[in-house]
């Protein structure tokens, strides 16, 4: 079986801190969309077995809960991470242009092992709820 993307969803209490680069004020949780039949109980079980092993300091931060998106504008930047502002400035004016509202966190789906691949083909997909 294959592990899905990982993902995050980014924010920050000033949103301008993105697009001013004001790394240290933002905010961010990784996902990884599981398999319907990874539980709850499953995921404590794997805690509880990593906790007694390793015990990272992290470990308690790690939660197993839903997370729904609702209406959101998409679009797929291929290009290092440093470049995304680009695409994000895009789908903010597309969003605009559409009489829609950005509503929700920026949420971006990693479909490139950055390990195995040159930045410039890094696929990433940009999502940003709307209402």
């Amino acid at each position: 079986m294959a592990v899905l993307p990982l993902e995050a969803l980014w924010w920050a209490d000033d949103m301008r801190a993105f697009s001013q680069g004001r790394k240290e004020q933002w905010k961010w949780t990784l996902m990884i969309m599981q398999p319907d039949f990874i539980t709850k109980a499953l995921v404590q079980e794997a805690v509880g077995q990593v906790k007694v092993k390793k015990n990272p300091l992290s470990l308690p931060l790690l939660r197993f809960e839903s997370f729904a998106e609702g209406k959101a504008a998409q679009i797929m930047h291929i290009g290092p991470f440093s470049e995304i502002g680009k695409t994000v400035e895009k789908v903010h004016a597309f969003i605009k242009e559409s009489g829609q509202v950005i509503s929700g966190k920026h949420h971006e789906i990693y479909l490139s092992d950055i390990r195995r691949a040159a930045p410039e083909k890094w696929k990433t997909i940009f999502r940003q709820a709307i209402s």
